[in-house]
């Protein structure tokens, strides 16, 4: 695959390049979450309509997003930041984009982070949403799971988790969903010219697994027959990029439907980065129309 980034992508990867560097690992965990919670707001505007509420579910705070004009289903979306950061706030514009385009509401999960929770805490938040949807009157029609980054690795695991509602469809939007660094896609990718580095991912990864290293961190390893049908999207410019792959011929080898898409010239997390990225607003119309055609 080409190492070129998109022309709209360059531009943004100049400036990325061009502003002050943090080190957020270095960083106290309150001060590193709230560096990123700054850096994710300048993806966030302009903010597409919709309309937000709070609601706790499961005994989880979860924001809630309506379109205007609402159609039967629930997609129940988990943020990425490593399992580290990130929250329903810094991936607002994502979540709204994909409430205008679908007509469905979006509930977005605030699962505790890493490393004071690691794994299972946030897929055990995740199954607690999923059984407290019952008392929510827009959990109407089917159920939709959709994570981007570590929230792909958390949606994986919950659906194969036995939740209490049935899935309609997997949404999994650049995945980490196993701790392997010497694929392809990280070698070409994961020296940080693109944005995520392979040092840290495996930083993340580290902040996941804690003492245990529980199972469940690693979904790619389970057992996945009897998935529902899959949407499995990668970014070209991404270390990450072979995770997606190596899902995809798990899910072909144990019989799940799926589709796997492959977005060239595009680096990890530009789906935030819609307002500036053509091929970003293509991708979210991409992941509606795949959740549309499963509601």
């Amino acid at each position: 695959m080409s190492l070129s980034p998109h022309p709209e992508m360059a531009v943004i990867l100049r400036d990325l390049a061009g502003a002050p560097a943090i080190d957020l690992q270095a960083l106290p965990s309150a001060e590193a979450r709230a560096a990123f919670a700054a850096n994710a707001a300048q993806w966030n505007q302009p903010e597409p309509p919709a309309t937000a509420r709070a609601v706790t579910l499961g005994g989880i705070a979860c924001r809630l997003l309506l379109p205007a004009s609402r159609v039967p289903g629930l997609i129940l979306f988990l943020h990425g930041g490593g399992w580290t950061f990130g929250s329903a706030e810094t991936h607002d514009r994502f979540a709204r984009l994909l409430a205008e385009a679908t007509g469905q509401a979006v509930l977005v999960a605030e699962y505790r982070l890493a490393p004071e929770h690691p794994c299972p805490a946030a897929i055990e938040d995740v199954l607690a949403v999923i059984a407290g949807l019952d008392g929510l009157a827009e959990a109407d029609g089917p159920l939709s799971l959709c994570g981007d980054s570590a929230g792909a690795n958390i949606a994986l695991a919950a659906a194969c988790g036995r939740p209490a509602r049935p899935i309609a469809m997997l949404s999994l939007l650049y995945g980490c969903f196993a701790p392997i660094f010497d694929t392809e896609s990280h070698r070409q990718c994961g020296d940080g010219r693109f944005g995520l580095s392979t040092a840290r991912m495996q930083w993340y990864w580290r902040n996941w697994l804690g003492a245990a290293e529980d199972a469940r961190a690693a979904p790619l390893h389970a057992g996945l027959a009897g998935l529902p049908r899959t949407h499995v999207l990668a970014a070209g410019l991404d270390p990450l990029r072979d995770d997606s792959l190596m899902l995809a011929a798990r899910l072909a080898a144990q019989g799940v439907s799926f589709r796997l898409d492959v977005v060239p010239g595009v680096v990890h997390g530009f789906l935030q980065m819609s307002a500036r990225l053509a091929p970003a607003r293509m991708a979210i119309a991409l992941i509606a129309a795949e959740i549309l055609r499963t509601s």
